[in-house]
């Protein structure tokens, strides 16, 4: 029973600590708990793309560019089929459904002597060579998306030909399970020339680089 010599026998309980160096700490907490597994997943990704077990992925422009070189050597070589998308609503969708079915070519390590890239803007084509003055542009973790490849000659070193895309160990990528492709050791090919529709690279070194606008493309 509460008397006036002890007030506290029937006295609420006391609330909890709302002093905003506490609520400070409550929230820096909470967040901490939210924020740790993205964390964790985002790193995840950067170390599983550095091991090269993803691929990069964007939505494509749809609008294709040709790559030409004098030669091409690669060491680490895959290649498999993939369909690019495009974002909903693109003008360059066409009859495709905004999807385009590609040769996707992973090299580990690729040199690309004479290097000229070109798309077509509107009657007008944005070029860009690099690598013709004797140092080769050089490329790594290097992918293509391309409706065609052609060359002179291409050159394989232990080739495995119909191999599952996903158990793939020599390219930089892997591709879908259940997927016809082949890998190699190394490759060369001369007077490369391919249409594509994507380039990933996870460095991409172009030594004497230039671009400018052309009548003609590559």
């Amino acid at each position: 029973m509460a008397t006036p010599e002890n007030p506290q026998d029937n006295a609420p309980a006391p609330l909890p600590d709302d002093r905003p160096d506490r609520r400070g700490r409550v929230r820096f907490r909470r967040a901490a708990l939210m924020g740790g597994p993205a964390l964790a997943a985002a790193a995840t990704l950067v170390v599983l793309t550095a091991q090269g077990a993803l691929a990069a992925q964007f939505a494509i422009s749809g609008m294709p560019f040709t790559v030409t070189a004098d030669s091409l050597e690669g060491r680490g070589f895959g290649q498999f089929g993939g369909l690019d998308n495009m974002p909903e609503g693109s003008p360059n969708a066409g009859d495709t459904g905004g999807q385009v079915l590609v040769i996707v070519t992973a090299i580990r390590e690729a040199e690309l002597t004479n290097l000229c890239q070109s798309v077509e803007l509107g009657g007008t084509f944005l070029h860009i060579t690099a690598g013709a003055k004797g140092t080769p542009v050089k490329a790594s973790g290097l992918t293509t998306d391309s409706t065609e490849i052609s060359g002179k000659v291409a050159d394989f070193d232990n080739i495995e030909i119909g191999g599952d895309a996903s158990t793939f160990e020599k390219p930089p990528v892997k591709g879908p399970l259940g997927v016809f492709g082949q890998q190699a050791d190394t490759v060369r090919i001369k007077d490369l020339r391919q249409t594509n529709y994507a380039t990933t690279a996870v460095r991409f070194t172009l030594p004497d680089l230039k671009m400018r606008f052309s009548s003609k493309g590559c």
